[in-house]
């Protein structure tokens, strides 16, 4: 069961109305990097959460809720920069940033920008949308939710890497100091889940004892000569640099990387003919040539 209040959790200011900014915060709402993805990614994380310890449920159902507000700021926000919207983009700011203006209205088609402002006005009333920066709907398509909890810690780092880097360009694309403000601290709670997240995986014993995930799956039946191999399918003739992922022991500790300039171990496949039924071509239907191999 979940409570509500009705103070924001961080100040919401605008100090000058910006459309074109709130088309790009809808990224932050409803994009693959948003906060919808995430709070609905550690909501069903937990929901699903098994084991002898509920300390990692509670977790994720503490920062599952804290997206709520996330979403609840970045939606005000929106709304506050489509008040005084003008009818047509040539009143925003799109001429006072170049970059902005590139991307949001002469790289792309000015009645797609127009577009999005109208739906914002016919469909909320200038509120937001459940939608990414082109008013694509969000479709779950990027929530992940395995029942593993050390493979969801792992894509659970990736999405709020993946989330500051989208907070970090919004706030290099206004000169609001509001918005700055707010961003501040949307940035800073990035930081601190990735930061969370790679605690849990170190307080279930770290990557050697969670890697490779699952853990939980006997390594003698892999195939273990491929485990540690660095493939190289580069054939330009250029020396492949050396790294940290392609010599020394492994991450895990069980074994050792190494590079192998790899070569087929399969042969070509041949499909059997098509259907009489498939609707194919007539040629597609006679039976391939065969071949011997032997000498």
């Amino acid at each position: 069961m979940y409570y509500y209040d009705k103070r924001l959790q961080y100040p919401v200011r605008v100090e000058k109305p910006d459309p074109l900014f709130a088309r790009q915060l809808q990224q932050a709402i409803g994009g693959i990097e948003g906060e919808i993805r995430v709070c609905l990614q550690y909501f069903f994380q937990a929901w699903g959460a098994r084991g002898p310890s509920t300390k990692y449920r509670d977790v994720l159902l503490n920062t599952a809720t804290e997206e709520i507000g996330h979403i609840e700021m970045l939606s005000t926000a929106v709304a506050l920069n489509l008040e005084d919207a003008p009818a047509t983009l040539q009143e925003t700011s799109a001429q006072a940033n170049p970059i902005v203006g590139a991307v949001m209205g002469g790289e792309r088609p000015r009645h797609v920008v127009e577009g999005m402002l109208q739906r914002h006005l016919l469909s909320t009333g200038l509120a937001a949308l459940p939608v990414n920066c082109d008013g694509v709907p969000f479709d779950c398509s990027h929530v992940y939710a395995s029942g593993n909890l050390a493979g969801d810690m792992f894509c659970n780092v990736a999405a709020e890497a993946t989330g500051r880097t989208l907070a970090v360009r919004l706030y290099n694309a206004t000169h609001d100091k509001g918005m700055q403000d707010m961003l501040s601290f949307l940035i800073a709670r990035d930081t601190m889940h990735q930061q969370q997240w790679l605690a849990v995986i170190e307080d279930l014993g770290g990557l050697k004892e969670n890697l490779p995930v699952p853990n939980s799956f006997d390594q003698s039946k892999e195939a273990r000569e491929f485990s540690y191999m660095f493939v190289g399918t580069e054939r330009s003739g250029t020396p492949v640099q050396p790294g940290r992922y392609a010599e020394g022991p492994s991450v895990d500790g069980k074994g050792q990387f190494q590079f192998k300039a790899f070569e087929p171990l399969g042969e070509e496949p041949v499909l059997g003919p098509a259907r009489p039924d498939s609707a194919a071509q007539k040629e597609q239907m006679a039976a391939p040539p065969v071949t011997n191999s032997k000498v």
